[in-house]
């Protein structure tokens, strides 16, 4: 069985394109998706993905009070933080909320897919891969 992945984000055109981008990337991950924190702590009970990628910003919970919660109900696995800006406030939030790491969305599709490969391995990734953790190798040039 592949790598099952939660995204939440509350826009719909960022989620269907980062799914695409994953299906063609790394077809043997199995990506769910949800609009808002509700609907991410409903998904984590019910399907317990490997990873969450998580937006900050959202309508009903920020993404990082999400990951709080999640990990307050003992959700254990790597929670990645999709976020607009970085700075080391948000670095410091994300470790306190429970992430092992963020990654920008102005960054390009093959650094995300590193920041996932990255967590999965259990290393950090904090705008750069945990030196520890050298990240696995993308089969794609894009």
């Amino acid at each position: 069985m592949g790598i099952r992945i939660l995204l939440v984000d509350d826009h719909a055109v960022v989620r269907q394109g980062v799914t695409s981008l994953f299906a063609t990337l790394r077809p043997e991950w199995t990506v769910s998706e949800a609009a808002d924190g509700a609907q991410a702590r409903e998904s984590v009970k019910r399907m317990k993905p490997d990873l969450v990628l998580m937006d900050i910003t959202m309508p009903d919970a920020s993404g990082l009070e999400v990951a709080s919660y999640l990990r307050g109900m003992g959700y254990s696995r790597p929670i990645l933080i999709f976020a607009m800006r970085g700075s080391t406030r948000l670095t410091t939030d994300a470790r306190n909320a429970g992430a092992q790491g963020y990654v920008l969305k102005s960054q390009g599709i093959n650094d995300i897919v590193r920041a996932i490969d990255t967590l999965l391995a259990g290393g950090t990734f904090f705008g750069a891969p945990s030196p520890a953790m050298p990240p696995k190798a993308l089969d794609s040039g894009l």
